[in-house]
């Protein structure tokens, strides 16, 4: 499932984490779905544990999985895409204006004096 090449110029902390990303993405690996330790898939890829370490932390600064101490590190459900954030802030935007009383043509010219400047 998951495999380091020695001969690529990417790091192997890097391949590991594109490669839970790319299984992610996928649908091989679904919310919830447990992760080796770092020490077993360090044996089992042949790298340090520090490697497999980093590879997990920066996977969990990304919101792709959790670490729960010692139950061990889980995907988690994918993070919401730029676009969602953005419509959701947009939404909110939207609604307090709205309860401020505020038109739809001032809404528009505010975000676009905001984007102007």
């Amino acid at each position: 499932m998951l495999r380091i090449d020695p001969s690529s110029a990417t790091p192997p902390f890097d391949q590991l984490r594109v490669q839970v990303i790319a299984h992610i993405g996928s649908g091989a690996m679904v919310a919830g779905t447990r992760l080796p330790t770092v020490r077993r898939l360090a044996a089992d890829l042949g790298l340090a544990p520090n490697t497999v370490a980093r590879a997990y932390k920066e996977l969990e600064a990304a919101g792709f999985i959790e670490t729960r101490g010692r139950a061990g590190s889980f995907v988690r459900a994918a993070p919401e895409s730029v676009e969602q954030q953005a419509l959701g802030a947009a939404q909110t935007y939207v609604e307090r204006l709205r309860e401020l009383g505020v038109s739809q043509a001032d809404t528009v010219a505010y975000v676009t004096t905001f984007l102007q400047s």
